[in-house]
């Protein structure tokens, strides 16, 4: 578990979020490396993301993305991966549906498997060129 404290977070609330495998491989990958925190640049924390962010944009040659469209990624790619909106709610700390529906931007093609769900199998004939569904 990661833990904000209150005061630390956009609402003021303090809450706990789990954390999946691969953030705890990433934190276990810098243990040990400063006794106090976890994000450090030259032995002291990293505190905002700035020119580094920047920097790092223009070497991949990304232009206009700001580090807080990763929360808009993060939470599409749940949705995608199938996790609902309550629990997508609860991770990301909103207080509402709205927020949620804000910060989710969907493939269209995350939609296929919905559609295919009420799918029936279908005996297509041609007949003339024209295709008729029987």
């Amino acid at each position: 578990m990661a833990w904000l404290d209150a005061g630390t977070t956009k609402t003021g609330d303090g809450r706990g979020i789990p954390l999946n495998r691969d953030a705890v491989l990433a934190l276990r990958a810098v243990d040990g490396q400063h006794e106090q925190w976890c994000f450090t640049y030259r032995g002291r924390r990293i505190e905002a993301v700035g020119s580094a962010w920047k920097r790092a944009l223009r070497g991949a040659g990304i232009e206009k993305f700001r580090f807080h469209e990763l929360r808009h990624t993060w939470a599409s790619w749940h949705v995608m991966a199938g996790t609902g909106l309550q629990e997508l709610m609860e991770l990301g700390g909103w207080k509402s549906y709205e927020m949620v529906l804000r910060y989710t931007h969907l493939a269209p093609e995350h939609l296929s498997d919905a559609a295919s769900r009420i799918e029936r199998e279908l005996e297509i004939v041609e007949n003339n060129s024209t295709i008729s569904l029987r």
